[in-house]
Formats: structure tokens, C-alpha cells, sequence
């Protein structure tokens, strides 16, 4: 049985909209049904701030060089692969709990996020992304002649 949290529509203030789009995200996380066999959703942090939203992703064991970033319709897609064929014939494995496979994860973006400024950085296996926001537009007020 999968228990998702949710949140009733009454509790809902303009304030909460960005905290509605991530409890949406990790909502989807529980529910996804991921048929590859050798794939994983890696954990990670997301941390809104004035002026940026911030990520940290966990990649323990993964080289830079090995992960992908992109932005498409407003959706940043994180994949990081890695192809380890390391073949031991000495003995018998009775466990075996090291991963090689394959990480990614999606994430919609809110509007207000400037994709053209995102920045990232690995460092001892954890992906960094600061993604900056937009200056919001003033609003404008149409005189009727």
C-alpha cells in the first residue's frame, strides 16, 4: 500500500503555490512505476531562497563527466549513468550492495525561473544546481480612454 501525503485545497494561500509544485514533485516520485530494470530515482534537496531555487542531488560514485543536464519546456531533467562491468569469478557473492546503473530525475520548473542562468557543479558526489529567478514584471494598469 503507497501513502501519499496530500493537502486539502482549503489550506492553499497564494504564499504556498511554490510549495505546492514540489509537494506535487515528491508526490509524483512515490507514484512513478519505473519498468527499467537497472534505474533509480536519486535523492535530493530543494531549497527556495529570495532570489534562487537551490538543488542538491546525491551521486555518490558518479563523475561529472557522467551526467547530463537539461531544460526543455520549462522541465529539468537530470541523468547521471554509470557502466561498470567489473566480472569476479573469486568465490560466491552473498551480497551484493553496490549500484551501477542509471539516476534520473524530472522536475517542472515554476515560470518564474531564469533557465538561460543555471548553474552547476559536482563535488564529492553531490550535484549542486543554482537556478536563479526571474525579476518579477510589475504589474501595468490599462487606462480606458
Amino acid at each position: 500500500m503507497k501513502l501519499v501525503p496530500s493537502r486539502r485545497t482549503s489550506e492553499i494561500n497564494p504564499m504556498s503555490t511554490m510549495l505546492n509544485m514540489f509537494d506535487e514533485f515528491f508526490n509524483r516520485a512515490f507514484e512513478e512505476d519505473f519498468e527499467e530494470e537497472n534505474f533509480r530515482a536519486m535523492p535530493m534537496d530543494i531549497i527556495e531562497r529570495d532570489k534562487e531555487y537551490e538543488i542538491l542531488a546525491n551521486l555518490p560514485g558518479f563523475k561529472k563527466d557522467n551526467v547530463k543536464i537539461t531544460v526543455h519546456d520549462n522541465q529539468l531533467l537530470i541523468e547521471a549513468n554509470v557502466e561498470e562491468t567489473k566480472e569476479e569469478k573469486k568465490g560466491t557473492i552473498y551480497r551484493c550492495e553496490r549500484y551501477s546503473g542509471n539516476y534520473r530525475r524530472n522536475l517542472l520548473l515554476p515560470d518564474n525561473t531564469d533557465v538561460s542562468k543555471i548553474s552547476a557543479k559536482m563535488e564529492d558526489g553531490v550535484l549542486h544546481l543554482i537556478i536563479p529567478k526571474k525579476e518579477p514584471t510589475p504589474q501595468k494598469e490599462i487606462v480606458i480612454q
